[in-house]
């Protein structure tokens, strides 16, 4: 391997030691920002350094077919110790910030949605159930009129009705006594009497 080959491997794994440094801050200050249980810290720290270990190893290989030297170390060594030296807390500061942002956004969307979905859709549930108690209303206080009014003409109708109802009756009263008719019609007659007073009550 040529010297120029091992200096540009030894800049490509001190990059990575930055990007390795920005990537472990980052992945922190979110598990932080966003109250990630503590057991899952380990099994993050875990999974970083698997995926850092096969990333660099990727590198590695693109830029000297995976010969593993000193200055390979060197070079993410310089590269991690530069990068907290230099760029942690701007990392964190800027990890930070997005993070307030996308929250700012995500509570402006759901504000939007609010007022452009929900609100109109309550009012308008509101509006139907308001409409729909109104006509109810009204229509039980029609009916109450109409009852008013055909309460005579129905009286009217029963008086004339009863010189033939009266032999009639007596003329089925046995085949009623043994059908329980008679009983059978009064707890209809009662059902309906108490449906048309829970309805129709003054």
């Amino acid at each position: 391997m040529t010297l120029s080959m091992q200096w540009l491997t030894m800049a490509v794994m001190l990059l990575s030691g930055l990007g390795m440094g920005t990537v472990f801050d980052g992945y922190r200050v979110m598990s932080n920002e966003l109250k990630f249980p503590r057991w899952w810290l380990p099994v993050l720290d875990v999974i970083y350094w698997m995926a850092a270990a096969l990333v660099v190893f990727r590198v590695l290989y693109a830029s000297n077919n995976g010969e593993v030297r000193a200055y390979v170390f060197i070079g993410l060594a310089i590269g991690i110790i530069l990068y907290y030296l230099l760029l942690s807390k701007i990392v964190i500061i800027v990890v930070k910030w997005v993070i307030g942002a996308v929250r700012k956004l995500i509570a402006f969307v759901l504000k939007c949605l609010e007022i452009l979905i929900v609100k109109p859709i309550l009012l308008l549930y509101k509006l139907v159930m308001v409409i729909l108690a109104f006509g109810s209303a009204l229509t039980i206080f029609a009916l109450k009129i109409v009852v008013q009014l055909v309460r005579p003409f129905w009286k009217l109708l029963l008086w004339m009705v009863r010189p033939v109802t009266r032999p009639l009756g007596r003329w089925l009263s046995p085949y009623l006594a043994k059908w329980q008719l008679a009983e059978r019609l009064s707890k209809i007659g009662l059902l309906i009497a108490q449906l048309w007073s829970k309805w129709f009550r003054r």
